[in-house]
């Protein structure tokens, strides 16, 4: 039985690095700074520093991925709260765990709704272009803060995966392990097409005013709109069937343009609450980074090298956001490179969101594979 709020109260912690003229270089030739990342650890970081491991969240995650929020009621329960914790996938008692909210994110990390000092103003979308290479690199700088100098393990869920991949691609020498769950070396079209359907919807709202809504209210409905389509895409059509169905809200149509159904209701409560934590133009800037993310050419700089780095890759059957055959060819790139990787697909239903959902099967597959990268840590 998981026990929820296990990992304690934590408190969210700020480093802020690149001061001009020391500016972060941008893969886009753009610089950036100062940076503020927004962060949280969980468990101790032992006296060798070999035990930290690294959460990358998903597109609207944050820093907050276990634990009761400081200050906050059981409401504030991280978004992973289910896998780390004292006796959980990612044990508190033996591993330093670490989570933080990315370059373009609006929960404390600079972003799109930070305070641009040469301006005074929010940047808006006179906040350069970011990429999941440079949401890495920043995170790098916070490592290097922190004193580790190479972690045991990176994981993420979706852009958390891809982000892991990345690290390999960027630090192969700092990374002892990877686990990539629920995503892909490169966006597909369609996941493509997907994402600009959303920032299509937020830049239509008459409210989004090209960026420059701050302090007048964000573009509600747009963003709301966004959050439905890509809801959407997280269910399965089995989960949604067995969630929803055709059920009715009342007990007949109300033959207007009203919430009949069940679904429908939810899509709109799941808008609504959207709009009020995130912010559109990171919304924006954030899908545009999954979008250029591509690693199909190698997951590492030197390609004639083997690549050191163990990786457990994991996939769920019903996922049609990030199929199976996308984790697949991660696997496929890494056997080429002769690395050290395993492949599971794990059945479930939930569809995209298995990898926030089904923390038992993920439990035991991690849990064992960390034990392993650990035990072998002396030996690498």
């Amino acid at each position: 039985m998981t026990t929820h709020g296990n990992a304690g109260t934590i408190k969210v912690q700020y480093y802020t690095f690149a001061e001009p003229p020391k500016e972060l270089k941008l893969e886009s030739g753009q610089s950036l700074g100062p940076i503020t990342l927004a962060y949280e650890t969980y468990g101790e970081l032992n006296n060798e520093k070999n035990n930290a491991i690294l959460i990358g969240h998903a597109l609207s995650g944050d820093a907050h991925a276990a634990g009761l929020r400081e200050g906050a009621g059981v409401k504030e329960l991280g978004w992973w709260d289910s896998m780390i914790g004292p006796g959980k996938a990612f044990d508190t008692t033996k591993y330093f765990v670490i989570c933080s909210n990315v370059i373009g994110g609006c929960k404390g990390s600079t972003g799109p709704s930070s305070i641009n000092p040469k301006t005074g103003r929010p940047y808006a979308i006179d906040f350069p272009l970011i990429t999941i290479s440079d949401m890495v690199n920043a995170q790098r700088h916070l490592i290097d803060h922190l004193g580790i100098d190479k972690l045991l393990c990176v994981v993420g869920g979706s852009m958390g995966g891809m982000q892991a991949l990345q690290w390999v691609a960027s630090y192969p020498e700092r990374v002892r392990s990877a686990i990539p769950i629920a995503t892909a070396l490169k966006h597909s079209p369609q996941q493509i097409a997907f994402d600009e359907v959303g920032r299509q919807a937020v830049m239509a709202d008459p409210e989004w005013r090209e960026g420059n809504y701050y302090g007048l209210g964000q573009p509600e409905k747009g963003l709301a709109v966004a959050r439905m389509i890509g809801h959407i895409t997280y269910m399965s059509d089995q989960s949604m069937e067995e969630k929803f169905s055709r059920r009715l809200k009342e007990k007949n149509y109300s033959f207007r343009f009203k919430t009949d159904f069940e679904v429908e209701g939810y899509l709109r409560y799941k808008g609504d609450g959207f709009v009020r934590r995130f912010d559109a133009n990171s919304y924006l800037y954030i899908t545009k980074a999954l979008d250029y993310f591509d690693l199909s050419g190698g997951i590492t700089r030197h390609p004639g090298r083997p690549i050191d780095t163990k990786f457990l890759v994991i996939a769920f059957k019903s996922d049609w956001l990030y199929p199976s055959y996308q984790a697949q060819e991660i696997v496929k790139q890494l056997k080429i490179r002769h690395a050290d990787a395993s492949y599971c697909e794990i059945k479930s239903t939930y569809g995209h969101d298995a990898f926030l959902l089904e923390a038992e099967e993920q439990t035991h597959l991690i849990s064992h594979f960390l034990k392993k990268v650990y035990k072998d840590k002396e030996g690498r």
